[in-house]
C-alpha cells in the first residue's frame, strides 16, 4: 500500500474478530464518543441534550476484520458507512436485535465468513491507530444478502 493512497483490492472476509464491542456510543448530534454508561451526555452538545425530538446517543459500528487477499491476510477496522453494507441496519438497530438474540453477533460472523468484496483500503490518519481502514466495501457476489437479512430469517423475527 503506498503511502497515504488508498488501495481497492479483492478479499474474503475471513472473521468478525470483535463480536462483543462491535459498536459504540455517540453524542447524536455531533458524534464524539461517549462512554457506554447510559447515563452520560456529551460535554459539548448539552444545550440539546433534553430535547425530546432528538436522541441523546446513538450507536455507531467499529468492526475489527481478518480479510484475505490473494497475497496477504490482513486485520482491519471498519467503521458505521461500510459496515452498513455488510449488516444491512443501524447499529443501533443490530445492537437491539442482540439484546432479544444474545448471539447474533457470533452467527452475523458465521453468515460472512467467506464473502468476497471489493474492498477500499486506507491508512488511518490517527498516529496511534494501528489498523488499516476498510472505508468502501462492495459485495462480490450477486446473491449477498446482509447480515440482518440471514438473523432475521434464522431467528424466526419479522423485520420491523
Amino acid at each position: 500500500m503506498e503511502a497515504d493512497k488508498p488501495t481497492t483490492m479483492i478479499c474474503t472476509l475471513l472473521a468478525i474478530d470483535n463480536t462483543t464491542g462491535f459498536s459504540y456510543r455517540v453524542c447524536s448530534v455531533c458524534e464524539r464518543t461517549l462512554p457506554d454508561n447510559p447515563s452520560s451526555l456529551c460535554k459539548f452538545c448539552s444545550v440539546n441534550a433534553f430535547n425530546p425530538r432528538f436522541p441523546r446517543t446513538k450507536r455507531l459500528f467499529r468492526l475489527l476484520m481478518s480479510i484475505a487477499s490473494d497475497t496477504k491476510v490482513l486485520n482491519v477496522i471498519c467503521f458505521d458507512r461500510a459496515a452498513k453494507v455488510l449488516f444491512g441496519c443501524s447499529a443501533d438497530e443490530f445492537f437491539d436485535f442482540a439484546k432479544f438474540h444474545p448471539f447474533a453477533a457470533v452467527n452475523a460472523s458465521r453468515i460472512l465468513d467467506g464473502e468476497m468484496f471489493k474492498m477500499t483500503l486506507s491508512k488511518p490518519k490517527n498516529g496511534n491507530a494501528q489498523h488499516l481502514r476498510a472505508v468502501q466495501v462492495v459485495p462480490l457476489r450477486s446473491g449477498f444478502r446482509p447480515a440482518i437479512v440471514s438473523l432475521r430469517e434464522l431467528y424466526g423475527v419479522r423485520s420491523s
